[in-house]
C-alpha cells in the first residue's frame, strides 16, 4: 500500500491540532478519534500517514521545532548556543515546557511513546548538539578530552527540569542565557 502525501499545509494543520489536543487533554486521553474529529479527517487517513499515536505525537513535536541545531554555525560555541535561544520566544517556550512535562510523565507508562520520542525528537537534537560541540573542538574552543562534553545534553535538560522544580517557574530565554553562561560554557572551558 502506498502512502498518499498530504500537502505541507495540511500536514502542519494536523500537527498543530495534535499539539493543541495534547495541551488540552494530555497524552493518555489523546485519541486518534479526537485528532480525526478535530482535523475533519478519517482515522484511516491518520493511520496511513502515521503508524501509531506515539509516532504522530513525536512527528508533531518535531515539526513544531523546524530549526535543526546542527544548522546553527556562528563561528563560536557561545554564539551558537545564544543563536539557539534566539530562535524561540518565552511564550512558545512556556507552552512547549508544559507539553514536555506532560509527555515526560506519559513516557513512564508507554514504551512506544518513549521509543518514538527518542528516535524522532531526542536523537536528532543530540546529533545536532554533537555537531555544534565537534565544531567547537575542531576550532580549539573546547578540549577534546573535556569530560563535560558527554554531559551537555544532561545539563541542558536539567535546566528545564530544575527551574520548574526549584522555582516553580518556566525556563525563559533570560534564565537559559544566564545558565549557559554560568554553567554550561564554563564547564566546557569556554
Amino acid at each position: 500500500m502506498t502512502r498518499s502525501r498530504l500537502t505541507p499545509q495540511r500536514e502542519a494543520e494536523l500537527y498543530e491540532a495534535v499539539l493543541d489536543l495534547l495541551r488540552e487533554v494530555g497524552y493518555d486521553a489523546l485519541t486518534m478519534d479526537a485528532v480525526a474529529a478535530r482535523t475533519r479527517s478519517s482515522k484511516a487517513t491518520l493511520y496511513r500517514q502515521w503508524r501509531s499515536k506515539p509516532e504522530l505525537v513525536a512527528r508533531a513535536l518535531r515539526h513544531n521545532k523546524p530549526v535543526s541545531v546542527a544548522d546553527i554555525d556562528t563561528g563560536t560555541l557561545r554564539g551558537d548556543f545564544h543563536a539557539m535561544l534566539e530562535r524561540t520566544d518565552d511564550c512558545q517556550m512556556e507552552k512547549d515546557s508544559a507539553l514536555m512535562r506532560g509527555l515526560a510523565q506519559a513516557v513512564h507508562g508507554n514504551p512506544d511513546l518513549h521509543q518514538a520520542l527518542r528516535e524522532l525528537l531526542i536523537e536528532p537534537e543530540i546529533t545536532g548538539l554533537d555537531t555544534l560541540l565537534r565544531r567547537a573542538v575542531e576550532r580549539g574552543e573546547v578540549s577534546v578530552d573535556n569530560r563535560a562534553l558527554d554531559f551537555v545534553p544532561h545539563m541542558l535538560v536539567g535546566a528545564f527540569v530544575a527551574r520548574q522544580l526549584i522555582e516553580d517557574r518556566t525556563p525563559d530565554r533570560t534564565f537559559l542565557t544566564d545558565y549557559l553562561d554560568a554553567v554550561v560554557l564554563p564547564a566546557l572551558g569556554v
